[in-house]
């Protein structure tokens, strides 16, 4: 069989999905993706821009760090960045104030994960290290970070993969797409079909069969195809749900050393900026974090428009796995109502339009991003190897920093399509 004959079928239209049909088309691969949805982009969700006045993210937003495959994306695209500016806030239950990101034990800290040889988790690392009363603040910041901010459970999540992003004194930069990250999927989408990428939308892969040298797909609704080689590139969740040849089942059980996180969203796009009525200098705020229902909210800044985010992470979501779209957008109202002592019918006046997702509850995600236990690195490698027809590929096999971001979604997509050009 001559390269240009090989047939690669791609399971999922994500990030990693359309780099790696993207990079295989472009060195003579036929290539064919089937997506489930109706739509490319996976957990990048873009919303009606009519609705919200801009392109609005459901899933996700933000571009992390360096992010060097992303940005020379954008570059290609020519899409551009908008770097995060502004002030951070807290609410304490009682009063908003600037948020102090300095903790007197922040030295001690550093210190600490300097020394750190062999991998804790983060509950046990703040156990050993931080847990007398006079360090009640520091764990209470990291705990929140490592829910709200990765998607993780504290209990399992490893320190050392969380070293880097701590070491820098909290998060890495981040910037949102002018245009948000439907910009770049669709760029990415129309590259592949220029390439000859077919894509197949509304076919979930049901079963995926190793027969002969070959690949059988077999798709809900009956449909199937037979290829030469085939990518799986869907949530980790959704390795369960599919039929699985047994070079890829066999190392399935490693995916339990990965952790995976949800997340709840919730868009409201209000008439007018209404939370600097109270204080002016509210007017540049960026992130606002508290310890309401929704805890985490953010703005558009610098950008004017007057929408409010808010952001629910890891595994406290599901004290809220109860609520419906208009439960949750409820509920976002209530937090902001005791947040800003505002009389929650005045905020509810203002609101023009809301959108909330739950992303437990979304049948091709079942949650949001991956991130590591102190096992993931092991079991990434033992996902990733390339043992028969079918590979992996994915965020939750990217093994740089940054887990769980778009950006490791790409990479993983380039490196997958790496090994079957190179095998």
């Amino acid at each position: 069989m001559s390269e240009s004959s090989e047939h690669i079928v791609i399971v999922g239209a994500g990030a990693a999905g359309l780099m790696a049909a993207r990079e295989l088309a472009r060195a003579g691969r036929r290539v064919t993706i089937l997506e489930a949805r109706e739509r490319c982009g996976g957990r990048i969700h873009p919303l009606p821009g009519l609705q919200f006045g801009y392109p609005a993210d459901g899933g996700a937003e933000f571009v992390h760090g360096e992010a060097p495959v992303t940005r020379a994306l954008l570059r290609e695209a020519g899409l551009f960045l908008q770097e995060i500016e502004g002030t951070q806030w807290s609410f304490d239950g009682t009063s908003l104030s600037r948020e102090d990101r300095h903790d007197p034990h922040e030295a001690e800290l550093q210190a600490a994960l300097r020394d750190l040889k062999n991998d804790l988790t983060v509950a046990d690392f703040l156990r050993r290290h931080f847990a007398g009363e006079d360090y009640a603040r520091l764990r209470h910041s990291i705990e929140r970070m490592v829910e709200g901010y990765d998607a993780a459970d504290p209990e399992r999540a490893s320190t050392l993969a969380l070293r880097e992003e701590w070491m820098d004194g909290g998060h890495a930069p981040q910037a949102r797409i002018n245009g948000g990250y439907a910009a770049l999927i669709d760029f990415l989408a129309a590259e592949c079909r220029a390439c000859g990428v077919a894509i197949r939308l509304g076919c979930a892969a049901l079963a995926i069969v190793e027969e002969g040298g070959a690949v059988a797909i077999r798709c809900a609704g009956g449909d199937g195809l037979v290829c030469d080689r085939a990518i799986l590139t869907v949530p980790l969740p959704l390795l369960r749900e599919i039929a699985l040849p047994a070079s890829v089942s066999a190392r399935l059980a490693a995916a339990d050393d990965i952790g995976f996180g949800n997340v709840i969203k919730i868009l409201l796009c209000f008439a007018r900026p209404w939370w600097r009525d109270r204080q002016d200098d509210l007017v540049d705020m960026t992130f606002l974090l508290s310890d309401e229902a929704i805890p985490v909210w953010w703005t558009r800044y610098p950008d004017q428009h007057p929408l409010l985010t808010g952001w629910f992470g890891g595994p406290r979501t599901a004290a809220l796995s109860h609520l419906d779209s208009k439960g949750l957008i409820e509920a976002g109202l209530d937090s902001l109502a005791a947040i800003f002592k505002r009389p929650r019918e005045d905020i509810a006046r203002d609101l023009v339009a809301a959108a909330a997702s739950n992303w437990a509850h979304d049948r091709f995600a079942r949650g949001a991003y991956s991130w590591a236990t102190p096992r993931t690195r092991e079991a990434q490698a033992i996902l990733a190897r390339a043992d028969g027809l079918v590979l992996l590929s994915g965020e939750a096999l990217y093994r740089g920093r940054d887990m769980g971001t778009v950006e490791a979604a790409l990479t993983s997509g380039l490196e997958t399509a790496g090994m079957i050009l190179r095998s």
